[in-house]
C-alpha cells in the first residue's frame, strides 16, 4: 500500500485511499485536467485532503470545527501544498453558503453522514457540488461491525440493541448517531441520481485484531493491509465491516 500511511494507522485508510487515489487518476484522465477540484466536506485536519493536495489536486475542506481548520492549515503547509489546499468553516446542511454549486471534479464525504439530520439531504448537497460529470468518495458507520464488535467485548444486550434500532445505536452512550448498511447507503446514493461504482466493506478485520499482533509479529502489518484489500470488495463482508466506502459517479444527462 502507498501514501498517505505507512504505521499501523493505514489500516484505517488503506483501502478507501487506494480507491480514492485510482477515481482521482480516472477523473484526470477523463477530463484532461491534471489537477482537478476537490472537496473534501467534514475533512477535519486533513487525513485526506493534505495527500490529495500532494497528488497535484486543489481541495477545498469545509468542516464545522475551526480546531481542525487550523490543523489542516499547520498539516498542509507542513507538507508543502499550503497554496493547494483551503480550508472553510461549514457543513452539510449549509453546504452552499460556503462552497459553489457544481464546481468540483471530486467530492468527498467521509464521516459526515452519520452526524447530519437528514441523510438523504447530505447526500444531495454533496452531490450538488459536483460537476457534470464528477466522482463521490462517500464513507460511513456501517452496522454490522458495530454489533459484531458489541458481541466480541461481550455486551450482547448492546449487540442485539445495535442491530434493531433503526439508527444502528446500541445504547444512550453510543457516541455516533446513525450507521448504515451497504444497501441503505447505495439507495441514497442512486436515489441522488449518481450511479454506483463500487462498494467497499472498511476495517474489516483491523478492528478485531489484537494490536500487539499486528506491532510485534513480522510481515503482519503488511499481511493485514493486503487481507484487507482483498475483502474489501467482496459483498460477504460488507455486512461486517466497520465503515462502508460507496464510490459513485455522475454523468451528463
Amino acid at each position: 500500500m502507498s501514501d498517505p500511511m505507512r504505521p499501523r494507522a493505514s489500516l484505517r485508510t488503506a483501502v478507501v485511499w487506494e480507491v480514492l487515489k485510482d477515481a482521482l487518476d480516472r477523473q484526470a484522465k477523463a477530463t484532461g485536467r491534471e489537477s482537478l477540484d476537490v472537496l473534501d466536506t467534514g475533512g477535519g485536519s486533513g487525513n485526506f485532503a493534505v495527500p490529495v493536495a500532494r497528488l497535484g489536486h486543489r481541495v477545498t475542506v469545509v468542516d464545522p470545527s475551526p480546531n481542525a481548520l487550523f490543523a489542516l492549515e499547520r498539516r498542509a503547509a507542513e507538507a508543502g501544498v499550503a497554496d493547494q489546499v483551503r480550508g472553510v468553516q461549514g457543513d452539510a446542511h449549509g453546504l452552499f453558503d460556503v462552497v459553489g454549486r457544481g464546481e468540483y471534479d471530486v467530492v468527498l464525504c467521509h464521516g459526515v453522514l452519520e452526524y447530519v439530520d437528514d441523510a438523504a439531504e447530505g447526500v444531495r448537497n454533496v452531490v450538488g457540488a459536483l460537476r457534470e460529470t464528477g466522482v463521490l468518495s462517500l464513507l460511513a458507520a456501517g452496522l454490522g461491525g458495530a454489533v459484531l464488535a458489541r458481541a466480541l467485548a461481550g455486551h450482547f444486550t448492546e449487540a442485539r440493541e445495535a442491530l434493531t434500532d433503526p439508527d444502528g445505536r446500541w445504547g444512550e452512550g453510543d457516541p455516533v448517531p446513525r450507521r448504515f448498511t451497504a444497501e441503505q447507503l447505495t439507495e441514497l446514493v442512486t436515489a441522488s441520481g449518481l450511479r454506483i461504482g463500487a462498494v467497499h466493506g472498511v476495517r474489516v478485520f483491523a478492528d478485531l485484531v489484537p494490536g500487539v499482533l499486528v506491532d510485534t509479529e513480522p510481515g503482519a502489518l503488511d499481511a493485514l493491509l493486503k487481507l484487507e484489500a482483498a475483502a474489501a470488495e467482496q459483498p460477504a463482508f460488507h455486512s461486517v465491516a466497520t465503515q462502508l466506502h460507496v464510490l459513485a459517479e455522475k454523468f451528463e444527462a
